[in-house]
């Protein structure tokens, strides 16, 4: 036996996954409360306790990786030139390296702007703007306005590489933490994401994780090597790739329902799937991440009245005796009291009709959809972002979807819907689900076992 070690700091629990690297299984798991306001590794030491407890022939353990969103995970600002371009392109990447993107801003700063990014509690600036050659008076002017509030977070520059040299001579002699890296959109809807991301990660390790309180956790671990969402964006690209005589699954579609957000990934081009289709906008990461911050069983459930009136609301609920809920008190309810619980079973489908409105308008929002174009030379079909029809798998992980017996159904909310006919959802995907919760960490043991985590995914996202 060799028991390898992975952790996930997550915002309220602290979750442990011992996988054997010999027979390549997962021995055990256990959680506990992540105590980040004290000290991060009491909940740590108190799961490894509820682990050995069940697992005592794991006490050797050859090596611990980890992950981490604790202390309200990776919080950044995205700031670019034009929203549907470079800003966006700035927003992708940040998202794409695990991050939650709390500020975006677009075109020149305001003086309201920059006093707004001060106060507020992010932890890296992604500054873009220009593609390589064309507009820099913008990123340089943006720039200037961050210099003279006094910015006192990391700052990545990511915009046209013409403006560089006066940027770096700007923030010289000054405070400021600032990073140059290639731009994240070298020429018009095209991304460039690696070195930004390369340059987030950096900034996690070396900066954020010990600013949380942490990197106190290293002094027992062998490091904290990323964000837990990028984390699961890893693993479902080696699932998708497969490696070396591993074969992957293909494209994948993976949505993470949580209480305060709803998480979608995608591994695939996503290139229009028919020849009379043309590809519009700006290039599509293979690997995408989106996150909806008005999507959540409990933190946001308050906000779904917003987004569905009570007629469609009642639409998800499977039976017509569960549609008696005062809606809108039932929604309140899970948002003051976050650790509530169904008992009932007409709770539980109420908590299944928001995991499915959950499921359904995140899809929405992620996929591609075509729209049709009268021209004097016929009708035209034009498509903006990923067409998902052929996926092959959608995956669902997250604590409603893990642990609920219709979490199948639920996933069923991905597909192609005849009210939604624009829309480029998946068409006759398999299902799995993951019982075990394992992706985070499979991504973490990617880094250094791919073979080994490909395989384990296989094993248990049924």
């Amino acid at each position: 036996m060799k028991p390898y070690l992975l952790v996930d700091f997550g915002s309220t629990y602290t979750k442990l996954t011992a996988v054997d690297l010999d027979e390549e299984y997962v021995i055990g798991t256990s959680h506990a409360p992540t105590t980040v306001t004290t000290n991060v590794l009491d909940g740590y030491d108190q799961a490894l306790k509820y682990l050995l407890t069940d697992h005592p022939e794991i006490e050797n353990i050859s090596g611990i990786s980890a992950c981490s969103s604790a202390a309200g995970g990776l919080k950044m600002a995205a700031i670019g030139l034009v929203e549907e371009l470079t800003v966006e392109a700035a927003k992708r990447t940040c998202l794409g390296a695990g991050a939650i993107v709390e500020k975006v801003y677009s075109h020149h700063l305001t003086k309201r702007e920059v006093r707004d990014l001060k106060e507020s509690n992010i932890d890296i600036i992604l500054l873009a703007g220009g593609t390589d050659g064309g507009n820099k008076e913008c990123i340089t002017f943006n720039a200037q306005m961050l210099k003279n509030i006094g910015i006192d977070v990391p700052i990545i520059i990511a915009g046209n590489k013409d403006a560089n040299d006066e940027i770096e001579e700007l923030f010289e002699g000054t405070n400021i933490e600032y990073y140059i890296v290639s731009n994240v959109m070298p020429k018009l809807k095209e991304l460039n994401v690696k070195e930004a991301k390369e340059a987030i990660r950096h900034i996690f390790i070396e900066k954020i994780i010990d600013a949380k309180g942490i990197k106190k956790a290293e002094e027992k671990l062998d490091s904290i090597i990323m964000p837990t969402p990028e984390a699961v964006l890893t693993a479902c690209e080696l699932l998708s790739k497969g490696h070396e005589e591993e074969e992957g699954y293909g494209d994948l579609l993976v949505v993470d329902i949580g209480g305060a957000t709803t998480d979608v990934h995608t591994i695939g081009e996503g290139f229009p799937k028919r020849t009379e289709v043309i590809l519009k906008g700006l290039e599509e990461p293979f690997a995408k991440r989106t996150v909806e911050g008005d999507l959540g069983m409990r933190y946001s459930a308050n906000a779904l009245l917003s987004l569905v009136n009570n007629y469609e609301f009642k639409k998800y609920f499977e039976d017509d005796d569960a549609c008696n809920h005062d809606i809108k008190k039932s929604l309140d309810r899970r948002h003051n009291h976050v650790d509530f619980i169904p008992k009932t079973k007409d709770e539980e489908e109420f908590d299944k009709a928001i995991a499915k409105i959950c499921c359904d308008v995140s899809v929405s929002r992620h996929v591609g959809h075509v729209e049709r174009v009268h021209t004097p030379l016929g009708d035209m079909y034009y498509q903006t972002g990923k067409d998902l029809t052929k996926v092959s798998y959608v995956i669902g992980t997250g604590g409603i979807l893990i642990n609920h017996k219709d979490a199948k159904k639920i996933l069923k909310q991905t597909s192609k819907k005849s009210d939604k006919a624009l829309e480029l959802r998946p068409t006759n995907p398999s299902i799995l689900i993951d019982r075990s919760y394992i992706l985070s960490s499979m991504g973490l043991l990617s880094q250094k076992y791919p073979k080994t985590a490909i395989r384990l995914m296989k094993r248990y996202l049924l």
